[in-house]
């Protein structure tokens, strides 16, 4: 019978290890789950930011600006402009 005992103590010592070792890792688990959540909104808001970045560089108006002022580039008169149908060109 002490042998029985001593068998179930033993077994009781090593479900509430594993309990706690369970535990441990699931604490664990979050907090790398909660620092990944927050790395992924700081990238939504740099990717955001870039967007914005993007289409201000890109703008029609900017680019005819810099176009300008840079590298002197003026719109050519109506009747320099030439319209090539694409379909005809092949």
């Amino acid at each position: 019978m002490a042998r029985f005992n001593l068998l179930l103590v033993l077994v009781a010592v090593l479900c509430a290890l594993s309990v706690v070792a369970s535990n441990h890792r699931a604490r664990k688990l979050h907090t790398e789950l909660e620092s990944t959540q927050k790395h992924m909104r700081e990238l939504e808001v740099e990717w955001g930011q870039l967007q914005l970045e993007q289409s201000t560089v890109a703008a029609h108006v900017r680019v005819e600006k810099l176009a300008r002022d840079r590298l002197g580039m003026k719109q050519p008169a109506p009747g320099q402009i030439i319209a090539i149908d694409g379909a005809a060109a092949k």
